[in-house]
């Protein structure tokens, strides 16, 4: 894989889908559907999913696509491959609360090696650079340039005052549960993948999910998330999460910044 051209072409779709977003989400009304699972689906996100997998078909024609909006059709058998998630907090959407994102990786051996998460409404841009390492860019996005980035990284943990950031839209009990083992210093709200890059960036230093996701939901976080220091491991048996998995569906996972005790007193 040219990583150079990957980042390159990965920023500027996420960009052109992010402008299709904005102009649908900026419109009185639009129509909100289920899809066979129940989670909604809008216009927003098929015009989305329309431009970027265009664009990377046509930059990585031999390279696997895999996207939420084309699910039922993709292979069930892919260790490399490119995986989208056009619009990842369509709740978020739907309520206009801003938190959502546009989603790109890249995953090589069921590793999520390169990825970019724009959050269009809040005009936040992180991505993995060519060499790997997470950066978050500031300036006016253009298309064709790159502006200013400065490299992001995890914290440092404090073990007795931990930053922790939790779903808005999927907060449960068992999450709770989880949470209250930690010594919290303070909580965040976050929606879709922007609570992986809150980590990323030193804002957060812990973020468990027990509860559904997919693959398109987390790779592309995950890989900046990686990039900037941190892990993302499995619930269960805190091992490394993996792609390419049955389904594309994940197990429950904990985004964390090394130096977290996973196994509070």
């Amino acid at each position: 894989m040219d990583f150079e051209k990957l980042t390159i072409v990965m920023r500027k779709l996420a960009l052109e889908a992010g402008d299709k977003i904005m102009e649908i989400y900026a419109l009185p009304d639009f129509d909100v559907r289920s899809k066979s699972d129940d989670s909604p689906v809008t216009a927003a996100d098929e015009a989305a999913d329309e431009i970027i997998s265009a664009g990377l078909r046509a930059a990585f024609p031999d390279v696997a696509l895999v996207t939420e909006e084309q699910a039922d059709s993709h292979s069930q058998n892919v260790s490399t491959f490119l995986i989208v998630d056009p619009l990842d907090g369509t709740k978020e959407f739907v309520l206009r609360r801003g938190d959502f994102t546009v989603n790109i990786a890249y995953v090589k051996d069921g590793v999520p090696l390169r990825g970019v998460v724009y959050a269009p409404a809040k005009d936040r841009l992180f991505y993995t650079d060519a060499t790997g390492k997470s950066v978050e860019e500031t300036g006016s996005f253009a298309k064709d340039t790159a502006g200013p980035t400065a490299p992001i990284s995890v914290t440092n943990p404090d073990n007795s005052a931990l930053m922790v950031v939790a779903s808005k839209s999927h907060r449960d009990q068992a999450t709770d549960d989880y949470i209250a083992k930690y010594a919290v210093k303070d909580m965040k709200s976050a929606g879709s993948s922007l609570k992986f890059c809150l980590i990323a960036a030193g804002e957060a230093d812990l973020y468990p999910r027990v509860g559904r996701t997919m693959e398109w939901d987390t790779a592309a976080a995950d890989a900046v998330l990686r990039g900037a220091g941190g892990r993302v491991v499995r619930y269960d048996d805190h091992t490394d999460l993996v792609y390419g998995k049955p389904g594309f569906a994940n197990p429950f996972f904990i985004a964390y910044a090394p130096g977290v005790d996973l196994k509070p007193a």
